[in-house]
């Protein structure tokens, strides 16, 4: 377990779920950067402050220690609250003297020091920018951090639209600061989120149909191409199979499947807020009244009981943040396993350079290719007797 080391003290920090294997920390560069301007400019924290996009949890634990009268983490993911929740609890902070809130929450009406942890999505910080807005006054210490390569000329125009004039730090440690001073009477204009668009006429049993994406969902302004690809090669003739679109994002290939199969029982998971919300909006649109399905916000299939799944449909996602790792998706695909009862089948699609085949063959000890082109394939997985294979 790492510790990050303040001007506040020392707090042992981890990702969520905890692996001492894994390499990566809980914290980088800009948070830092950011708790050591905190510290050096004695920015008074005894008001409302509100931390966005806090990844892991790390600027909050440290905030935690100072004590505020009124914290607020506001998160767009699961994995990450939960990450928030054990820190805090490692650190022996007081568990209700932080507000841990969601993007699809209404936001505080109030806020006197806000503090961004810049997003990987553009649309996402430009959403929550505009939510927030309304809470900002000229008095609002605002300090976005990110890595250097995560702040461009675009993030810089969101704030200054949006909250004020902004200005940026020198960079340390490949990080920067957004430094930004609050103008209530600025026309920011209307927040463009959720977003809606119609989907290509070719994409299989939903060409055609509108769909709403929150801010934040993967590809949320266009059909990605792996999911397009993997459209036209889903499974058939399920009849009253439980199928689980695990990592769902705004839940287009379950909407197909549940669309060609009436009789289907389909469950909606993602550890993203706004891809369950998105998903929820598009089969209630989509779907007739009656019609119901499960939407869970959480980790995978970690909580879905042994054995009670017959077919689980994947996406994943091979970028953790800004890095890239293989890790979201074996534990996709172990989780899925052990999820799906003797026979039921793990469909997957993927880039053809990842290699989730042989991944997939390590788990299953067998892996069938349905289809591919230049660029993806798909793949099956069936479950068969005896452990998987390590």
């Amino acid at each position: 377990m790492n510790r990050l080391t303040t001007s506040w003290g020392e707090f042992p920090l981890t990702r969520f779920p905890a692996d001492p294997r894994d390499p990566l920390r809980a914290w980088d560069a800009s948070d830092e950067y950011l708790l050591r301007h905190l510290a050096e400019t004695d920015t008074d924290l005894s008001g409302a402050v509100a931390v966005v996009g806090d990844r892991w949890g790390a600027l909050t634990t440290a905030l935690a220690a100072r004590r505020p009268a009124d914290l607020t983490q506001i998160s767009d993911s699961y994995l990450g609250r939960r990450a928030t929740a054990e820190n805090l609890e490692r650190s022996a902070a007081d568990p209700s003297a932080v507000r841990l809130l969601t993007t699809q929450d209404p936001p505080p009406a109030r806020v006197d020091v806000l503090l961004v942890r810049v997003p990987k999505s553009l649309a996402l910080l430009e959403d929550q920018l505009h939510r927030l807005a309304p809470a900002v006054h000229e008095g609002t210490v605002v300090v976005g951090t990110g890595m250097v390569k995560e702040i461009h000329t675009s993030t810089l125009q969101l704030f200054e639209k949006i909250l004020g004039p902004t200005r940026t730090s020198l960079a340390a440690k490949k990080a920067r600061l957004i430094l930004c001073t609050p103008d209530p009477a600025a026309d920011r204009g209307a927040n463009p989120w959720p977003y809606r668009y119609a989907l290509p006429a070719d994409a299989a049993t939903v060409g055609g149909l509108t769909v709403t994406n929150q801010a934040g969902v993967f590809c949320a302004d266009r059909l990605d191409i792996g999911t397009r690809f993997f459209l036209q090669h889903l499974p058939k003739g399920l009849g009253r199979a439980r199928v689980v679109d695990l990592g769902c994002g705004n839940g287009v290939v379950g909407l197909a499947v549940a669309l060609a199969e009436p009789e289907a029982e389909l469950v909606f998971t993602d550890e993203s807020y706004p891809a369950v919300a998105s998903a929820e909006e598009n089969f209630r649109t989509h779907l007739p009244a009656g019609r119901e399905a499960r939407f869970v916000v959480g980790d995978g299939l970690a909580d879905t009981a042994p054995g009670s799944v017959d077919v689980v449909l994947n996406n994943p996602p091979f970028h953790s943040h800004q890095a890239t790792t293989d890790r979201t998706a074996r534990r996709m695909f172990t989780d899925a396993r052990r999820a799906l009862r003797p026979g039921g089948e793990l469909w997957v699609v993927g880039n053809r350079h990842l290699g989730y085949h042989v991944t997939l063959r390590r788990i299953f000890g067998s892996c069938e290719l349905v289809a591919s082109d230049p660029k993806f394939v798909v793949l099956r997985a069936v479950k068969r007797g005896g452990p998987p294979e390590r």
